[in-house]
């Protein structure tokens, strides 16, 4: 079975396109690739040698693969996602105030016990 997909994925040299030196691959080959990592279980590193590509490439889309599966996306709507979203940066934000806010009052505590 992972025979028949690597030379699925090693005979795709036409849906990879040239442009210089760099290659661009279609979304379904990115797809593929992650799903060979993830479905298999195998490393990234086999797997990139395999269908001779670097490592960081199929790192890449592992990492997106498994983020969606994480996050199943079409659950919120564009306004809620939005809205997710600046509640996440506003709770970073405040958090950070916190711990500026903690080390302040450590500091102003020290000062005082040492008069």
């Amino acid at each position: 079975m992972v025979d028949i997909l690597l030379a699925g994925l090693r005979s795709r040299g036409e849906d990879v396109a040239m442009s210089g030196k760099r290659r661009n691959y279609t979304p379904a080959y990115r797809r593929e690739a992650a799903r060979l990592v993830i479905d298999t279980g195998r490393r990234i590193a086999v797997v990139a040698r395999e269908i001779g590509v670097g490592e960081q490439l199929p790192g890449r889309w592992v990492a997106i693969e498994r983020s969606k599966a994480i996050e199943p996306q079409g659950i919120l709507g564009e306004d809620e996602q939005a809205e997710l979203d600046r509640l996440r940066v506003e709770n970073t934000e405040l958090r950070m105030d916190r711990e500026f806010l903690k080390e302040a009052a450590a500091f102003f505590a020290t000062e005082q016990q040492s008069r």
